[in-house]
């Protein structure tokens, strides 16, 4: 990927990279989040920080799609503590972010169709941070080993152990619901 913010030329790779991935991290965030306004404002934080941060992009590291879900990643690492924060500031959070609607209704459907993922998330909530990471790149996101310690920049030895660690902490939360 060209350096975006500082090649004129490269604004029609980022369209390229847009169009290739926006599915894929929304479906990604919609795992993660059950609000369609949040999401589509998610989503769109992303690509501005990938345009933003293109120059970090390394291809040795991974793909594309792993260095945009190591983006998501960080995104949505920062919403969530400034939503912890806004919660304890106040009591209600008002006002609402529009979204048109046929949007609404699009954004509805993916966040439905991403329901089963969201259980799988909840199942996995009792295992270390670090384990359900990987896991959830991996066995969710459908990234391979590489692309998950990309992701997380850790390396593929480190993703492999917490990969194996999390499988078997899984199997035995799934063992103790059955």
């Amino acid at each position: 990927m060209r350096r975006i913010t500082t090649d004129p030329e490269a604004f029609d790779a980022f369209d390229a990279l847009y169009r290739a991935h926006v599915d894929a991290v929304t479906r990604f965030l919609a795992r993660r989040i059950d609000d369609p306004h949040t999401v589509a404002d998610l989503v769109a934080e992303v690509f501005v920080a990938a345009l933003d941060s293109s120059h970090t992009y390394r291809a040795e590291r991974g793909g594309e799609l792993a260095w945009l879900y190591g983006v998501a990643r960080n995104i949505l690492s920062a919403e969530r503590r400034r939503a912890f924060k806004w919660a304890r500031l106040t009591a209600r959070i008002s006002g609402s972010r529009l979204l048109e609607p046929d949007d609404l209704a699009r954004m509805e459907e993916k966040i439905d169709a991403e329901s089963a993922g969201r259980r799988a998330l909840q199942a996995m909530a009792g295992l270390p941070k670090s384990e359900r990471a990987v896991l959830e790149l991996v066995a969710i996101d459908q990234l391979t080993v590489a692309e998950a310690a990309a992701a997380l920049g850790i390396r593929q030895g480190t993703a492999r152990v917490r990969l194996h660690r999390a499988r078997r902490g899984l199997s035995l939360v799934m063992e103790g619901t059955s």
